[in-house]
């Protein structure tokens, strides 16, 4: 069971339109590839087309409708915070190990299964685990991961440090991929280049504003 799981050094920097775009290629290829999000924070109901459930819903060729973001979203929090303080802010936590066995079911049950991860990689998700622990939970033989980064002034240092802790922990991405960030002050190209003199065998790809690079042939 492939499982391909989209993870990033920070937030908002293209995790789930790189999501999108993955779906739409594997679907594209006849692969019936399903997907999840299973933790989202800053969900509003008025606002929800816009939001990231919404993306991987039309992505998959499903009614963009806000009752279906539970299928995706098992943890859904209002607050846009990290979610172990988004969670503290409804009186709840998210239980690790109901995490971790939610997502095993589904892998169990789709071939190939996309996971959209949630923030960055040290990103807390309750008092003692991170998306780290998250993924290391999941890590196997088909596990696929996926870092998607930003191309803000910055970026170079946050993307190697991110890479160097998934590589210690035995959770190298088969890409980087570099998402354009508006109004950067830095080229595309050239923090592209940059991170691949670091990133020695590790892939780096450019991912322009709307681009369409060809995510599928990485799975």
């Amino acid at each position: 069971m492939t499982t391909i799981f989209i993870t990033s050094s920070g937030t908002d920097i293209g995790k789930t339109y790189v999501s999108a775009l993955l779906i739409r290629q594997l679907r594209a290829r006849g692969l019936p590839v399903r997907a999840i999000k299973p933790i989202v924070s800053g969900l509003d109901e008025a606002t929800f087309a816009a939001s990231d459930p919404a993306a991987l819903l039309a992505a998959l060729g499903e009614p963009v409708e806000f009752e279906n973001a539970e299928d995706l979203s098992r943890w859904r929090f209002t607050a846009a915070l990290s979610p172990d303080m988004a969670a503290a802010r409804e009186g709840t936590e998210i239980d690790f190990t109901e995490l971790v066995n939610h997502c095993k079911a589904r892998i169990s049950l789709h071939d190939p299964l996309l996971i959209e991860g949630v923030g960055g990689l040290m990103v807390p998700l309750d008092a003692t685990h991170t998306v780290l622990d998250w993924m290391s939970e999941l890590n196997g033989p088909d596990f696929a991961p996926l870092l998607v980064v930003g191309s803000y002034l910055g970026t170079i240092s946050h993307t190697l440090t991110t890479l160097d802790v998934m590589q210690k922990n035995d959770l190298a991405p088969r890409a980087i991929i570099v998402s354009e960030s508006l109004a950067s002050p830095v080229p595309l190209a050239e923090t592209v280049d940059t991170i691949a003199r670091f990133a020695h065998d590790t892939r780096v790809i450019a991912l322009p504003r709307n681009g369409t690079p060809d995510l599928a042939a990485l799975i």
